[in-house]
């Protein structure tokens, strides 16, 4: 069972397995039609397409942030008609050194199926090695059907970060670039900045320079270097996707036990009584 991330390799081994179910979450948080328009042209045999919008998120009210969590019953549904069952190995896939692939991981941990993992260095790689590609739709192997078991452990709201900011029960992790961090510029928010008292990693950090993830090991001596302790971190971002990224690197480094303030930054400042930092 692959419970964090996969290669291309052990993927292409499996192909065809009765209990493998891919999903394609590559997306564009400009261009909400690219990633179904880049799964139309070509993507890994067998593999089903996934909203990044529609399915693997919730809806919007305006003050929930952009990608609020979807009902559970509603993501649990899409993974069913995708044929998963409670022993079914899902591997999710994305352009490659990307946040979205490991928001589909982040929701399927959240709802209690483990058997979830990221294909490293994502389509990217797999094209890189030459590995078949098709166009063609998946044929559904019938309804899937396994259970559910929340884990809302896993997942913070607004009100505990706020209750928390000035303590040392809460290590904050800001997942964006610097430029948004900082308020330099924001580009989708109303608002530049970033949540008193956050660290930056851009999920980003995790990834090694050919879009592979960085090893376990070192993933550990940099989550160590920046004196955040995995059991009282909370991964938030613009809208709680690439913060998944960094919660991952941590799984996958054997540091359990963090969460994700999945509204985040568009939620955080949907209430201007929040308070907002600005700078480095």
């Amino acid at each position: 069972m692959f419970t964090t991330i996969i290669s291309p390799e052990a993927l292409y081994g499996r192909l065809g397995s009765s209990d493998l179910v891919i999903l394609d979450c590559r997306h564009s948080l400009t261009d909400f039609a690219l990633g179904r328009r880049f799964y139309d042209e070509s993507h890994i045999p067998g593999a089903f397409f996934a909203g990044v919008e529609e399915d693997l998120a919730g809806p919007k009210t305006g003050k929930n942030g952009r990608h609020p969590l979807p009902d559970p019953q509603s993501f649990a549904h899409f993974l069913r008609a995708c044929g998963v069952h409670d022993a079914t190995q899902i591997v999710a896939y994305d352009a490659g050194a990307d946040m979205f692939a490991a928001r589909l991981w982040f929701l399927c941990r959240w709802i209690g199926h483990d058997a979830t993992a990221v294909l490293d260095g994502g389509f990217a790689a797999w094209n890189a090695l030459g590995f078949p590609v098709s166009a063609a739709l998946p044929e559904p192997g019938g309804e899937g059907r396994f259970t559910i078991a929340l884990r809302p452990e896993l997942v913070v709201g607004a009100d505990f970060v706020l209750a928390h900011l000035d303590s040392d029960e809460m290590h904050l992790i800001d997942a964006r670039a610097l430029e948004r961090f900082s308020g330099e510029t924001e580009p989708i928010d109303p608002v530049g900045g970033h949540i008193p008292g956050a660290k930056r990693r851009w999920f980003k950090d995790n990834f090694e320079a050919d879009g592979r993830f960085k090893s376990p090991e070192r993933l550990r001596e940099e989550f160590a270097e920046s004196g955040v302790e995995s059991k009282r971190t909370v991964h938030q971002c613009g809208s709680g996707v690439s913060s998944a990224v960094n919660h991952l690197a941590m799984v996958h480094a054997g540091l359990e036990g963090s969460r994700i303030y999945n509204g985040s930054w568009s939620e955080w400042v949907s209430d201007p009584v929040r308070p907002v930092a600005k700078g480095v």
